[in-house]
């Protein structure tokens, strides 16, 4: 009886603690070397930053911020963003799908001499969980996410989730 009670509390003590949150998540991925900023602080109407998506193509393709520019993380090129935003001290928020490969872009973009550079936390997910616009390869409104993948998706809890 006490060994069934002890692995049962056992059992459900190692459930709650492989619940990640997702500041967990991003502090185990990320340097805290750009500082965030959340999806609230960039919906309001004053802020006007530069918008950059750091997903593959067929993510943008999929679903994007209003606006964004495309810039990817594996064909990420520096020169590409000095000769359309040559303003270094130029607001600019960098984004992913959680706020991890978007971390490495502004990275970039910090050590290139851009001064004001943030990360969206929670990336393109977090802006869909709280019920942001994003818009498909036609600037039409969609519901339909790129979810990246099966493991990661389990972040996004808002929208249709697409894997292509």
């Amino acid at each position: 009886m006490k060994l069934s009670f002890l692995y049962i509390i056992c059992l459900f003590s190692t459930l709650s603690f492989s619940q990640e949150s997702l500041s967990d998540l991003l502090q185990k991925h990320n340097t805290k070397e750009v500082p965030y900023i959340s999806v609230e602080q960039l919906a309001m109407p004053k802020t006007n930053p530069v918008i950059l998506d750091a997903r593959e193509p067929q993510e943008y393709n999929i679903s994007h911020l209003k606006d964004a520019v495309y810039v990817g993380y594996t064909s990420f090129e520096l020169e590409t963003i000095e000769s359309r935003i040559p303003n270094k001290d130029q607001e600019i928020v960098v984004y992913c799908s959680l706020g991890i490969r978007s971390e490495v872009i502004a990275n970039k973009l910090k050590k290139a001499g851009y001064t004001k550079v943030k990360n969206l936390y929670g990336g393109i997910f977090e802006w869909k969980n709280k019920n942001f616009s994003v818009y498909n390869a036609h600037e039409k409104e969609t519901d339909s996410i790129h979810a990246f993948s099966k493991v990661w998706s389990k972040w996004l809890n808002n929208g249709i989730k697409i894997y292509e």
